[in-house]
């Protein structure tokens, strides 16, 4: 059995003029659909609204990659069409934002070139793709994997990757390592609280890094910004890779609170929860977990911090609401159960991801 797996490798910077001149003709194309799409609707605005789709797209820009000055093939541009298509369904919106390619505009759009499985090519260390070899550093071994679709991106220090689908085998009746269930209560001053009353306390990266940032924002020194929240996103997902690796190397099956990171960054906390990456250390135990054949899901956590997870009932004694924030000790009226806040939390979790499972099963 197999699944598909994205890697990210960097390449070398002497393509990155290159990289630019294909971006800018992505961006192109992906503005004429922005504006042909707006002007289907405006046409018609006293009758049904026209929602073009990825095909349709593609023969408006056909011939397009013939054009005198024109960097990209016609795959590439088939491949910028169908994601204008999907990213219109997916925010349903007459109109998405325009990219820019002028790096002087503070509305920049970084670059992005994506391609087809069959458009890229792994020979003698370097990639294939439009008539070009791209040199890069192969820290996986890509002659290895049989590649897939994917896309060249550039970061804000002008540093170009790319990002490419490749299958990997799974063993189906592979054993895990672990032999133990764990629960996950995701959180602001620990990054994760564990159902056996260990913790990952990850380094608040952005605060360490803060006095250093502010200083060189103060100076106007746009590259040392940049260089130190590049810093701070690699010190992140370093001790992520190395967290996540670990438990699901330890344990059969892992079940998480489904905390909802999008809505928490809009309130006054959203700086704690960007640096607490909820989002990146659930990606990422999912995928290693689904390598290793281990159970992972995703539970809902309503009630798991006020509910005894020795008894069951949610006592009159249970920290609720936000007055309640700031109890991290708390005492079952009920059965008398002395509990740590978040261990309470996380040992719900685990039994609602468990009672999931077992409904799971027996329904099949």
């Amino acid at each position: 059995m197999g699944t598909v797996k994205t890697l990210k490798l960097r390449i070398q910077d002497k393509h990155a003029k290159t990289m630019l001149a294909m971006a800018r003709d992505v961006n192109t194309v992906w503005n004429f659909c922005n504006e042909t799409q707006y002007r289907s609707l405006k046409r018609y605005c006293n009758k049904p609204k026209v929602w073009l789709s990825g095909f349709d797209l593609q023969k408006l820009t056909a011939g397009f990659s013939k054009c005198e000055g024109v960097h990209v093939d016609s795959r590439t541009i088939q491949e910028t069409c169908k994601e204008f298509a999907t990213r219109l369904k997916q925010f349903k919106r007459q109109r998405l934002n325009w990219r820019v390619s002028d790096r002087k505009s503070p509305k920049y759009s970084l670059g992005w070139v994506p391609f087809k499985g069959e458009g890229i090519e792994y020979r003698n260390g370097q990639l294939h793709f439009n008539g070009l070899k791209i040199g890069l550093w192969d820290s996986y071994g890509l002659s290895k994997y049989e590649l897939g679709a994917g896309r060249f991106n550039e970061d804000s220090r002008g540093r170009w990757y790319v990002n490419i689908a490749v299958k990997v085998e799974v063993e189906e009746k592979r054993v895990p390592d672990g032999t133990t269930t764990l629960g996950i209560d995701l959180g602001l001053k620990t990054a994760a609280t564990y159902s056996d009353g260990s913790e990952f306390a990850m380094p608040k990266w952005y605060r360490l890094s803060e006095a250093d940032l502010g200083i060189a924002q103060r100076a106007n020194k746009k590259r040392r910004v940049k260089a130190i929240h590049a810093r701070i996103a690699n010190q992140r997902k370093d001790a992520i890779h190395k967290e996540t690796t670990a438990l699901v190397k330890k344990h059969a099956a892992i079940f998480v609170g489904n905390v909802n990171a999008k809505a928490m960054a809009k309130t006054s906390m959203a700086k704690s929860v960007h640096d607490a990456a909820w989002t990146t250390f659930r990606t990422q135990l999912k995928y290693k977990a689904i390598r290793q054949c281990v159970v992972f899901e995703e539970v809902n956590e309503a009630f798991s911090t006020q509910t005894c997870s020795c008894c069951g009932v949610i006592p009159p004694s249970s920290p609720k609401g936000r007055a309640g924030l700031g109890i991290r000790q708390w005492t079952c009226c009920a059965c008398g159960a002395e509990h740590n806040r978040d261990t309470n939390a996380a040992r719900n979790i685990a039994r609602l991801g468990l009672q999931a499972l077992e409904v799971g099963i027996s329904g099949v």
